[in-house]
């Protein structure tokens, strides 16, 4: 049961955490990555990936890191965002990470969209007095794109095997 509710909420839990440290501090910690890596190292094993299937994901996290990292070194996204989509790629694996590319590209389209609709607008009074509005709405700021990584994963996640194998009646209120 533990390792159940393991599944159904370290992965959520940090994506999301991820995504609002984003939007208030345009920052990812390391330590949301790192977490993420651990949490599948210690999940993997139980959630029926053998060696062969841990590599596959390995592999699925170093093709995205390589292709990121790439991204960072011209500036078009950050370190911190480049490191918490190579963590979801290792907990999707090759199967879902299509998947996963075309949410989180979605959503960071339409992100970008309205972020720069909404620099357009002078910013109300009222809310001039909150720093992490204001760094969102400079024209100097970049777009804190972890929050589409987040919720690309967050839409993916429920069809991946993490939530497949977990016994969901045994959550059950009789």
């Amino acid at each position: 049961m533990i390792l159940d509710i393991a599944r159904l909420l370290l992965f959520p839990a940090l994506m999301a955490f991820a995504a609002a440290s984003d939007l208030f501090t345009m920052t990812i910690s390391n330590r949301v990555s790192l977490l993420l890596l651990a949490g599948f190292l210690a999940l993997a094993p139980f959630g029926g990936l053998g060696l062969h299937g841990m590599l596959s994901h390995a592999g699925a996290g170093a093709l995205v890191l390589a292709v990121a990292f790439a991204c960072f070194t011209f500036g078009w996204i950050g370190g911190g965002d480049a490191k918490i989509a190579a963590a979801a790629a290792l907990w999707f694996g090759f199967a879902h990470l299509l998947d996963y590319l075309l949410y989180a590209s979605l959503f960071g389209g339409a992100l970008t969209l309205l972020l720069l609709q909404f620099r357009q607008w002078p910013l109300p009074y009222s809310l001039g007095g909150q720093p992490w509005l204001l760094r969102l709405h400079s024209k100097d700021t970049g777009i804190p794109y972890g929050i589409a990584l987040a919720l690309g994963a967050l839409m993916i996640y429920p069809e991946t095997d993490w939530i497949g194998t977990v016994d969901l009646a045994r959550f059950a209120v009789h």
